[in-house]
């Protein structure tokens, strides 16, 4: 079968090498349904044979033959419940083993993939792999794969069975059944162009909601509410009709089910009574017959009124392997070397990068920054300066050129040792809901609050730290509502300097810092950036000033290298831009 079932059995072939629990132990667990399904047969066969031996028969009904055929239809229905208990109960388990581990692999997966490709998602989107989509699969695994696997065991043993009773009235239910099994697939190609659309219409729902949470100061302070609303309860109202359109489309396939059931029946019954006589037709074998029908008809309902779920699940399955399938663009070299732990020399030759349909943004950059060096890296906005520092940290990949660090490829470079021995602090000091000291620990997993403290003293944070409510327990709150925008940017220094780099990257790490704190984190930093390698990018000029040296870029070039005070003396952009920034501090004076 093509078209939308195909690429579901693809699908779910791909999540088999993907999570290999979800497969796992999967030939005992068929072989107990199939068990469990052959024991059922008992019934008609116990059925035929009381009718046209005992009740129907020449002779007086044997009340022993009866009650042994009885208990032996009774002990075949006990096994045959206990075998497919057993099958459910495993594939259950197998199937939440599984999916936990799909769960984990996509997450771990994101983790892998670079900026670039991250931030061409949106947000809500990529929660929804490991949130909804995978919650979906589970629904649809404990309920209707456990319908899907054993129906199907089910459906083909009838099948059998009919044929060794009677093949004449075999042939007449194979035909339905092919019939109805093409009218099946052909909705199903529908279903599942519906359901991907409701995959996506939950994404976009999941975007919008989060990305209003998350900016609800802004849109309050810009009076937005109206504005914002309405576009969620667009994105919500899109999903509402793609769902509502979808069960519409299901609830007609489910009662299908029903009405080819009834007519089945009736047509079998008809010819059974019609020309039963010319096919050697006893009572007792049409009953069997009737019976195996049953037990045909019942699992092909249920198959079908899972195809909803099976199709949402491939849905949501299609979209988290698209996840997994997302080749990484950086990364992490087999037998990669490891950074040594004292500062380390930079190096960069004719660097060149431009984000994906864009113009270039670095443009054959070359720079070598000697052990030790403090670098401000300054220029306008859009210049380039932040692509730069991102280049440097492998969080971005250039597209020609070489960058090294310590004297090794930053290719070469195990991402372990590349995270643990250079730290970023990027521009918005990002923490994460918990105390300041679980954030502070992030640099150095494993540390204790003593030592999370001594951090912030060897700063000289003492006194802020102390100043809050609880210290270093005191808790930030979701992405650090509870501290100011310069207060976790202390927090984000003093991470980087419990991690204790060999190199260190500040993207405009006073950019955000009001006057009061300002003091501070240049006290911070100088002493954060003595003795080891540093690049920061200078949004205020008084950070250049302190630098070993500058680097001014103009864009995506360095267009001036040198000192502050040689800068400063030299006709050309820095010049020009610190006349700027000493004219906006002295208005602001």
């Amino acid at each position: 079968m093509k078209g939308a079932t195909t690429s579901t059995s693809r699908a779910l072939f791909k999540a088999f090498r993907v999570a290999p629990e979800l497969k796992k132990g999967i030939w005992l667990t068929l072989l107990l349904a199939v068990v469990g399904t052959a024991l059922q047969l008992v019934v008609p066969v116990v059925l035929q044979r009381v009718i046209d031996n005992e009740i129907l028969g020449s002779g007086d009904v044997n009340p022993a033959a009866v009650l042994r055929l009885g208990l032996a239809a009774l002990v075949a229905v006990g096994f045959a419940m206990v075998a497919r208990w057993i099958s459910l109960k495993r594939l259950v388990g197998s199937s939440a083993s599984g999916l936990a581990q799909l769960r984990i692999t996509t997450f771990g997966h994101l983790h892998k993939l670079s900026m670039l490709e991250l931030q061409a998602e949106r947000r809500g989107a990529l929660v929804a792999r490991v949130t909804s989509d995978i919650e979906t699969i589970q629904q649809f695994m404990e309920w209707g794969g456990v319908g899907m696997i054993l129906g199907s065991s089910q459906v083909v043993l009838a099948m059998v069975a009919m044929l060794v009773y009677q093949w004449q009235l075999a042939l007449v239910v194979f035909i339905g059944v092919i019939i109805y099994t093409l009218l099946v697939v052909v909705f199903q190609r529908v279903l599942s162009r519906a359901h991907d659309r409701v995959r996506e219409r939950v994404s976009d729902s999941l975007a919008a909601t989060g990305e209003a949470i998350s900016g609800i100061s802004t849109v309050r302070a810009y009076g937005m509410e109206d504005v914002v609303m309405k576009r969620v309860d667009d994105t919500l109202d899109a999903q509402f009709s793609a769902e509502v359109r979808t069960a519409i489309f299901a609830s007609s396939l489910f009662s299908s089910a029903e009405l080819f059931a009834g007519i089945l029946t009736a047509v079998i019954v008809s010819f059974g009574v019609i020309l039963g006589g010319g096919w050697d037709l006893s009572a007792g074998t049409l009953v069997a017959f009737l019976f195996l029908v049953n037990l045909l008809i019942e699992p092909i309902q249920r198959l079908v009124e899972t195809i909803d779920q099976a199709q949402s699940a491939g849905a949501g399955l299609r979209k988290i392997l698209g996840v997994v399938e997302t080749p990484v663009s950086i990364p992490d070299p087999q037998n990669g070397v490891k950074l040594p732990d004292e500062a380390v020399r930079v190096q960069m030759t004719d660097v060149t990068f431009a984000y994906p349909g864009g113009p270039d943004i670095i443009k054959d950059v070359s720079v070598d920054v000697p052990t030790g060096e403090r670098v401000a890296v300054v220029g306008e906005t859009g210049s380039g300066k932040t692509t730069f520092a991102k280049l440097v940290t492998r969080l971005l990949v250039p597209d020609t050129g070489t960058i090294t660090i310590g004297r090794t490829a930053v290719d070469e470079i195990s991402l372990t040792s590349l995270r643990d021995r250079v730290a970023y602090v990027p521009q918005e000091g990002f923490l994460f809901e918990g105390s300041v000291a679980d954030n502070v620990r992030y640099g150095k997993p494993g540390v204790d609050d003593d030592s999370v403290r001594a951090a912030f003293a060897d700063l000289g944070l003492l006194d802020w730290i102390d100043g809050l409510s609880a210290g270093p327990l005191t808790q930030v709150g979701e992405r650090g509502s509870n501290l100011s925008a310069g207060e976790r940017q202390l927090v984000a220094i003093t991470r980087a300097w419990i991690a204790n780099p060999s190199l260190l990257v500040l993207d405009e790490a006073t950019s955000a810092v009001d006057p009061a704190l300002e003091v501070q984190i240049r006290q911070a930093i100088e002493f954060l950036t003595t003795g080891r390698t540093s690049l920061t990018i200078a949004h205020r000029l008084s950070t250049a000033e302190a630098a070993d040296r500058v680097l001014v870029f103009d864009r995506g070039e360095i267009v001036q290298d040198g000192t502050h005070a040689e800068l400063v003396q030299t006709e050309g952009v820095y010049r020009s831009m610190f006349a700027d920034w000493e004219g906006t501090t002295s208005a602001i004076d």
